[in-house]
């Protein structure tokens, strides 16, 4: 048997974990711009834009989508945007840390700093928006392929789209690293069978390759001037998923996403644009379904089977990436505690949230029994994307600014030119807000109205708590001289405010009179950073008595896991606090039904539907139901 030598081992393992890792990005990150052929190019020809067909109209919608494929995804996403990599995490959220941090350090002035988190947080609200329309059009546009082969089949798409959405939910459980495992070499095979498809019409018609001369795109542009808004929003449904490219890079990094979009998926999408685009030049009546129409009759149906995959894949890109943004969100304190489900050891950007699944899934069922239709679903997507892709664009231009520190003039032009496509997209989305562009605004506006509730009413709780907090180095002193019944064992109080002792501390000892042997009483911060460094994690100070005052900081992107927390700092610090002899202290505050000062009725109900309906901070924390006391207290 032939031996590979160790240090050749070493150096194949890298390049087949980047392989794996770029087909894994092409199952998860991919599939929703990777399936917008399917419904895009047709809905740019639909009559209803006013476009009159002519093949220099073709060319012109061709070149249009060709140059924002490159302008848009590839320079904006792949190579600018994907820089602003937050310890490895991407996102809206992230990049809004990432510029909040930036500009802070650079002492930047307060309106600044305020304008990025509310930049953040919009951009964050569209995004949920986004997040119900692509499971809904994408799987609805392959399985209406049934009706090209068969009309007969009308009836079924329907019920066929449910089932398909309904599993899809329901293996979001298994994580994304499963998913994009058994994804990838479907997206894979979904970009080459596309690729072919096209390539072939393009070598039937040659002269569709005219539209990759810019001055096609411009000169439609100037011709059309009455219809180039509405014909935008259409052209742009080409680039929806691009966003996705940033809000997945914490699953699988930045080069797998770029390699996969530069070597596989750009040139698949170019291929079957270009394709369709011949189709049509050379039969027009194709423009009814271009995209199933470059098939023959006997490889519809397949290709229909391939299309349910591939949507199901696109859908998964925005799923994961809600998933993301919910954590973020949560630990950020702009949504409260939900159950979150670790699905990697390896990676811990690969999360699962069962409330944001099941929601997301209701909402997207709502959605196809509602607009029935791709078409009619197309109204309602691109808003919410384009939104999202302007504070994008403005947020990283910050972090270009001062993190990176590249030229002033340099920065403003990009930002500039990246800011007038996009609002152009909005400018031109907007025209379909009263068709059912409304939907995805109104989904936006209810995320931005949580964020922001739950966030004030946080603030206002803690202003509260703040007016019956007892000193914790005086209370500490002042047991010297009425020093409690000790008993065996550690106390590990949770306590928001490092400098006040804890509620639940007070009333331990106001109803069984005893105190621990030691006591932790431990603030748990979550950082502006995906991660925290582990040197930094623990800093611990003892107040004497068998008391310690203790902080563990953790990243937004990691468990907040306080026995473990508990086990390094008995480390640092030479303690034996055994698991079994260690007990866990929580107060469930709850501000009650009182007015809230600064708190419209509306807003007061909504922070106290979430409030009861908050996860368990036993939950959050990972603490162990059997050695755990919770008690309540209302302020």
């Amino acid at each position: 048997m032939k031996t590979v030598p160790l240090a050749q081992v070493d150096a194949q393992a890298p390049a087949r974990a980047g392989a794996s890792l770029t087909v894994a990005a092409l199952g998860v990150v991919f599939g929703d711009i990777g399936t917008s052929p399917l419904y895009a190019f047709k809905e740019t020809l639909n009559p209803e834009h006013g476009v009159v067909f002519s093949p220099d109209a073709v060319l012109g919608l061709l070149s249009l989508v060709f140059w924002g494929l490159l302008f848009v995804v590839t320079l904006k996403y792949v190579v600018f945007v994907l820089r602003a990599d937050h310890d490895g995490e991407g996102g809206i959220l992230a990049l809004q840390a990432l510029a909040r941090r930036a500009a802070e350090s650079s002492a930047a002035r307060p309106w600044l700093i305020q304008a990025i988190a509310l930049l953040g947080l919009v951009g964050a609200a569209m995004f949920y928006g986004d997040s119900l329309i692509t499971p809904a059009i994408s799987v609805l546009s392959a399985v209406e392929g049934l009706e090209v082969q068969a009309p007969r089949m009308q009836p079924f798409v329907i019920p066929i789209t449910t089932l398909i959405l309904i599993g899809l939910f329901a293996v979001q459980r298994k994580g994304t690293a499963l998913v994009g495992r058994v994804f990838g070499p479907v997206m894979l095979v979904w970009f080459v069978v596309i690729a072919v498809a096209g390539l072939w019409q393009v070598i039937q018609q040659p002269q569709v390759l005219m539209a990759l001369d810019p001055r096609r795109a411009v000169g439609f542009l100037f011709t059309h001037q009455a219809q180039a808004l509405a014909v935008l929003g259409a052209v742009f449904l080409a680039f929806t998923g691009g966003e996705a490219l940033y809000a997945d890079m914490g699953h699988f990094g930045a080069r797998p996403i770029r390699l996969a979009w530069l070597f596989i998926a750009l040139p698949g999408l170019v291929l079957n644009y270009f394709g369709q685009g011949a189709l049509v030049l050379s039969n027009p009546a194709a423009i009814d379904n271009p995209f199933f129409r470059l098939f023959p009759a006997w490889g519809v149906l397949p290709m229909v089977a391939l299309a349910a995959m591939a949507t199901v894949i696109a859908s998964q890109a925005v799923i994961s990436g809600a998933f993301s943004l919910t954590v973020q969100a949560m630990r950020m304190g702009y949504l409260p505690r939900m159950r979150v489900v670790q699905t990697s050891g390896e990676a811990i950007g690969q999360v699962y949230v069962p409330g944001m699944n099941w929601l997301l899934m209701v909402g997207v069922l709502l959605l196809v029994f509602g607009f029935r239709s791709s078409s009619a679903l197309s109204a309602a997507y691109g808003i919410a994307v384009s939104i999202t892709m302007v504070t994008t664009s403005l947020l990283a231009g910050v972090v270009a600014l001062y993190l990176w520190r590249w030229n002033r003039i340099a920065v403003g032009v990009g930002v500039l030119a990246f800011v007038i496509v996009d609002l152009t997209f909005v400018v031109a989305n907007s025209l379909k807000i009263a068709e059912g562009g409304w939907l995805t605004l109104a989904v936006a506006a209810a995320a931005m109205m949580v964020f922001t509730t739950w966030a004030k009413g946080r603030r206002i709780g803690l202003t509260l708590a703040a007016r019956e907090r007892l000193p914790l180095v005086p209370f500490v002193e002042a047991l010297a001289g009425h020093m409690p019944h000790r008993v065996r064992g550690t106390a590990v109080f949770l306590n928001a405010d490092a400098e006040a002792a804890p509620h639940a501390l007070l009333h331990n000892l106001k109803h069984n009179q005893v105190l621990h042997e030691q006591v932790v009483i431990m603030q748990v911060l979550t950082c502006d950073t995906p991660r925290v460094d582990a040197r930094e994690r623990i800093s611990a100070e003892a107040l004497g008595h068998g008391i310690w005052r203790m902080t563990a900081r953790h990243g937004y992107m990691e468990r907040a896991d306080v026995p473990e927390f508990i086990r390094i700092f008995a480390y640092q610090n030479g303690l034996a606090c055994e698991a079994m002899s260690t007990s866990y202290f929580v107060s469930r505050t709850s501000l009650g039904d009182a007015d809230l000062p600064g708190m419209n009725p509306l807003r007061q109900a909504l922070f106290s539907a979430m409030q009861r309906n908050a996860g368990r901070a036993s939950d959050y924390f990972e603490l162990p139901g059997n050695r755990l006391v919770e008690m309540g207290a209302r302020s």
